[in-house]
């Protein structure tokens, strides 16, 4: 049996989970969080994941695009990809 869920009385939180997710989506992330403070990174990738990543894959060109991809500095980049 499913439950009804009364979008009108939700939390805020919770409503913008489900306006972005859908109920579905929003109820897994309620049974697997809730009670927990989830705070985010503003960056996507981890930092010490990325330079491993760089220095292994990557040749030092395409300085900017990598830049963009990853969100980080080109300068950021260029540093990390030389070490």
């Amino acid at each position: 049996m499913t439950e009804h869920i009364n979008y009108d009385v939700l939390h805020p939180s919770y409503k913008a989970l489900w306006d972005l997710l859908g109920e579905d989506a929003m109820m897994k992330i309620y049974k697997q969080f809730r009670g927990t403070q989830l705070q985010l990174p503003m960056k996507l990738y981890d930092r010490i994941e990325l330079e491993e990543y760089l220095t292994q894959q990557h040749d030092g060109q395409n300085i900017r695009e990598l830049s963009n991809i990853y969100g980080f500095s080109p300068r950021w980049i260029k540093e990390h990809m030389e070490k």
